[in-house]
């Protein structure tokens, strides 16, 4: 089985090889950070040069996604363009394309902070959102229960077959849930990260992405 299915709160999820996470009780697919425009971004800074085609790999992997699991509500946590002007500059093909994804669906948008107020794309705009006894939001709440969110990026490191292997993942213990970011070309942050041990409790786990979804200790 490709995915992996565990309990969180009152609710029974499912966290994807894509890396989002799907609560089929409720039709709900989450996925974070999905960054649309980073290579625009950085080509206007000419910091650095990415390959033009994250908006496309990140749109196809979201396609995918919703056309298996058909799901009434995206929630998308945060950061899902690297800026505001990211906006403006999405691609007329990618936009269709994002507003056939969106289409007979409810959409909701939570604030991240690469772009902290609404996008003119439709869909509902919100700072976070409630849905039964869970939390979704950008960024952990340390003191917060039954939370899900983003914004980290995290990713850990496993050995097999005597290689050392980064993947990117879900972090979770019995308090919240951290999703990997979803978008191409974004990085990551290590799991053993100051930030990352302050907020995870020594019995959590990561989720590994990619062509599997598997469950392993989390060494923090």
């Amino acid at each position: 089985m490709s995915c992996y299915d565990f309990p969180f709160a009152s609710a029974r999820l499912t966290a994807l090889p894509s890396g989002g996470l799907w609560w089929s009780e409720r039709g709900i697919l989450a996925v974070s950070d999905l960054h649309f425009g980073k290579s625009h971004r950085l080509t206007r800074k000419r910091s650095s040069l990415l390959p033009p085609h994250d908006n496309q790999e990140t749109l196809t992997r979201l396609e995918h996604d919703i056309l298996v699991r058909n799901p009434a509500t995206i929630i998308c946590l945060g950061d899902s363009f690297d800026d505001l002007a990211a906006v403006e500059e999405l691609d007329q093909a990618d936009h269709r394309w994002l507003t056939c994804l969106m289409a007979g669906r409810r959409w909701i948008w939570i604030e991240g902070n690469h772009h902290p107020g609404p996008v003119d794309v439709g869909g509902t705009h919100l700072a976070e959102y409630r849905e039964a006894a869970l939390t979704f939001r950008h960024i952990a709440d340390p003191d917060a229960q039954a939370e899900v969110s983003g914004h980290f990026h995290p990713k850990t490191r496993i050995k097999a077959m005597g290689r050392s292997i980064s993947r990117p993942c879900f972090l979770l213990d019995d308090k919240r849930l951290i999703l990997p970011a979803y978008g191409a070309f974004t990085g990551g942050l290590r799991s053993d990260a100051p930030v990352l041990r302050e907020l995870m409790s020594p019995n959590s786990i990561a989720v590994l992405t990619g062509k599997l979804a598997t469950p392993v200790p989390l060494e923090l």
